[in-house]
């Protein structure tokens, strides 16, 4: 077992972190303030390479690994983005890329794949529904059959980036449940236009990741072709599922960037403030005990993160390793953040200080894109042989 980067992988490293720091935490400040689109950042990443780490070689990507892309969104993040930027990575080199390089068809892979790892296409993903949240399979929209394409109808919930997407991975039914043979039958897939008669959108404010816009979306017998169908009618559901635990390993190394970023902030202020007989208040155990702590959950959410991701190379399962990894930076970010602004004291609450947004964006992240509830579940379940329990 080794645990060491490889040449290629430290160069990538340093790539990405080289990337995030150009940018900044003001830079992210900036655009968290003014709710825009990090539209700079995500084309100096495709233009470095970054966005197509894992997207074959014969459509313009590096034709790496999980762990590559898990190695490069990790430090990315750690340079001032934080966990939002991670969300960036989900909805094109996963939602797009991972699902096309797998499901797509040739054409599908030709037209779209060149355009993601160049920038010039952006990715969301439609799944959520106001009554299917965690529940993926209780998802009401339904495409019927209409000559050789379908007629989707329903609404979707808290769907990032839609203003910015060109194309949207959209989930629906496409059998009535009557006539399933269970909840995982007539589940399809199928990318489209975002721009399109019958599709509407409408924001949602909310407490953070402000520069990636929620929406909710409307489907009013909105037309699909039979070529938009990425792979197998009434089969995606088993198919999205390797889609949702790829997203898991991405949210992972965000978090853990997340994690970095707000204890090097936490200790650097730490370091420099001095009270009672001039001691820094570094040297304070109630200053260093929680630190540590969320030090020591980072690193074993990255460590889990990375065997999710080599097991997921391997061909091997990883959805335990993907979910607990998660689990576990999810909590370590929220630590680390929370004390990092009970470090620097009211100026911790201060938009100059740039750990309040880190702790906002990351809060998300323990719901999103799957519960800490629903990992508990998960992990009982699968990895110690419990009743579901739901």
């Amino acid at each position: 077992m080794d645990f060491t980067l490889t040449d290629e992988q430290t160069m990538l490293a340093r790539t990405a972190r080289a990337v995030g720091e150009k940018f900044g935490l003001d830079y992210w400040r900036e655009l968290d303030a003014d709710q825009a689109f990090p539209a700079a950042i995500w084309q100096a990443i495709c233009d470095a390479g970054l966005c197509g780490v894992a997207i074959p070689e014969a459509y313009g990507g590096s034709g790496l690994g999980m762990l590559d892309l898990a190695i490069a969104v990790e430090q990315l993040c750690a340079g001032g983005g934080g966990s939002t930027l991670s969300q960036m990575f989900m909805l094109n080199p996963i939602f797009g890329g991972v699902t096309l390089a797998r499901l797509g068809n040739d054409e599908q892979k030709a037209a779209m794949l060149p355009g993601l790892a160049s920038g010039d296409v952006m990715f969301a993903m439609a799944l959520t529904e106001p009554n299917a949240g965690s529940n993926s399979l209780e998802v009401e929209s339904f495409a019927e059959v209409d000559g050789t394409g379908w007629r989707l109808t329903g609404q979707k919930i808290w769907i990032t980036a839609v203003p910015q997407a060109h194309k949207l991975l959209v989930i629906a039914r496409t059998k009535k449940l009557a006539d399933s043979k269970g909840k995982t039958d007539g589940i399809s897939l199928f990318v489209i236009d975002r721009d399109r008669a019958g599709l509407s959108h409408q924001s949602i404010d909310k407490l953070g990741t402000r520069t990636l816009p929620s929406s909710q979306v409307f489907f009013d017998n909105a037309r699909i072709e039979e070529s938009e169908l990425v792979g197998t009618l009434h089969g995606g559901f088993r198919q999205l599922l390797d889609v949702l635990n790829t997203e898991r390993i991405v949210t992972t190394s965000g978090l853990v960037g997340t994690a970095e970023i707000a204890t090097k902030l936490a200790i650097n202020y730490a370091e420099q403030r001095k009270l009672f007989a001039g001691k820094p208040i570094s040297s304070y155990q109630a200053i260093q005990f929680p630190l540590a702590e969320a030090h020591i959950q980072t690193e074993c959410a990255r460590l889990m993160n990375y065997k999710a991701a080599s097991l997921h190379d391997a061909g091997l399962p990883y959805g335990s390793e993907a979910n607990m990894g998660k689990w576990l930076a999810g909590h370590a970010a929220g630590l680390a953040t929370d004390r990092a602004i009970q470090t620097m004291g009211g100026m911790g609450y201060a938009t100059a200080s740039h750990v309040e947004r880190l702790w906002r964006d990351a809060r998300l992240f323990r719901i999103a894109p799957v519960s800490e509830e629903m990992v508990l579940n998960f992990v009982a379940q699968h990895d110690l042989g419990m009743t579901r329990s739901y």
